[in-house]
């Protein structure tokens, strides 16, 4: 993108308005209104991150994947989960039945998403006491 002295608004020619989208479709995760750093902020929430993994694991009904997420509220989770399914990343189904089941399970692009969110949390794991050592060792040099 180019924002040099060659641009509409250095000609003084009118552009859009900085906080309102353009109908152009932007792709780039750096530009405020590109779709795919709208999906990355979405996905990328803590509540977000967590419920990919899990759903990468398999379908879940709701309360199953609340245990699953430990620590989210219902109505954390509820958001969350709707915010997914609609950047497109998982699939929400009404299963007839007395009661009602809905489950949730993640849709092609959601399954790609998730494997990589995974290699991420393997990397985390595997570092845990890397973490928790550099974390001591910050925390007595603040002290200090």
């Amino acid at each position: 993108m180019n924002s040099g002295p060659d641009t509409d608004a250095a000609r003084g020619e009118p552009g859009p308005a900085l906080d309102e989208p353009s109908d152009e479709l932007v792709v780039d995760v750096f530009a405020r209104h590109c779709s795919s750093r709208a999906a990355l902020e979405d996905v990328g929430s803590k509540w977000g991150i967590l419920a990919m993994l899990a759903l990468g694991e398999g379908s879940y009904r709701f309360n199953a994947l609340r245990r699953r997420v430990e620590g989210v509220s219902e109505k954390m989770l509820s958001r969350t989960l709707q915010i997914l399914e609609r950047d497109g990343l998982l699939v929400r189904e009404v299963i007839s039945t007395i009661p009602a089941r809905v489950e949730y399970s993640l849709t092609p692009l959601g399954e790609r998403v998730a494997a990589q969110l995974r290699v991420l949390a393997d990397l985390f794991e595997a570092s845990a006491a890397d973490i928790s050592r550099a974390r001591a060792d910050f925390d007595t040099s603040r002290r200090a």
